[in-house]
């Protein structure tokens, strides 16, 4: 599905990310992980056309994504959340999710001032496959509360629904579980799992938390300084020398 080759990103000086290559497949659980710093995030505003490429290419589904303006890349299938929530907290938790519906909305600015039967027909469908999610993940009962005032482990959970709202079929998640207790995290991981099985949708997840990461993870990348230090199975990652010198600080 997504296929990253010799991918450079530099900013003056600093180079971000230094020739990094991976690929996930269908279906896959990617974890990606390093250090503060490795990259991780610029890789993800790099695949989502927050940031440009200084070389290398990205392959997804077949097709060029380094060509795929950042306001289509909802409409391409691809969605994710961030690192620091990015949720409107004067809107309602409903009002959020309808937000990742927004691309797939065909009413026009006429149309919608004019309230036609075909607008009114399309909110209620975009407002019931909202509800739907908000059921899902069990915030029916803060559907119609702002999102200033939640819990944070409750946002977590609103900008997952906000995503899953746009259908995607690459869910890119960024520190999921950051700031989450154990208990929050044990069951932010179920209900990822589920998500990926109901939805058929392919993740990748980047996230300092190891328990997370190799409990529901099929394949991990760890980046250091830009670089792809390693790459496979949970438990070999793991026990990669480099992975550990680059978390520990010294040759292990």
């Amino acid at each position: 599905m997504l296929e990253v080759r010799d991918l450079t990103v530099r900013f003056g000086g600093i180079t971000a990310l230094d020739g990094v290559g991976f690929s996930v497949r269908r279906g896959e659980m990617v974890g990606l992980i390093g250090p503060n710093g490795a990259g991780k995030t610029t890789l993800f505003n790099c695949l989502t056309r927050r940031c440009d490429a200084g070389s290398g290419t990205v392959r997804y589904e077949g097709g060029d994504l380094l060509a795929v303006p950042p306001h289509a890349i909802a409409a391409a299938g691809i969605a994710r959340t961030f690192q620091n929530l990015g949720l409107f907290p004067r809107m309602s938790v409903r009002d959020n999710v309808l937000v990742g519906a927004h691309h797939r909305g065909g009413a026009g600015f006429l149309a919608a001032s004019l309230r036609l039967p075909r607008v009114r027909r399309e909110e209620a469908r975009l407002r019931a496959e909202a509800d739907g999610l908000l059921d899902r993940l069990a915030l029916a009962a803060v559907a119609d509360h702002p999102a200033a005032g939640l819990p944070f482990g409750t946002l977590k959970r609103v900008e997952l629904a906000r995503a899953l709202a746009s259908r995607p079929r690459l869910l890119l998640l960024d520190e999921p579980v950051n700031g989450l207790n154990s208990a929050e995290v044990g069951e932010f991981a179920g209900t990822l799992r589920a998500v990926r099985e109901e939805f058929d949708v392919t993740v990748v997840v980047v996230e300092h938390h190891m328990g997370f990461v190799m409990g529901t993870c099929d394949r991990v990348v760890c980046l250091n300084f830009g670089r792809r230090i390693a790459e496979g199975p949970p438990e070999e990652v793991r026990r990669d020398p480099g992975v550990m010198e680059a978390y520990l600080g010294a040759a292990v």
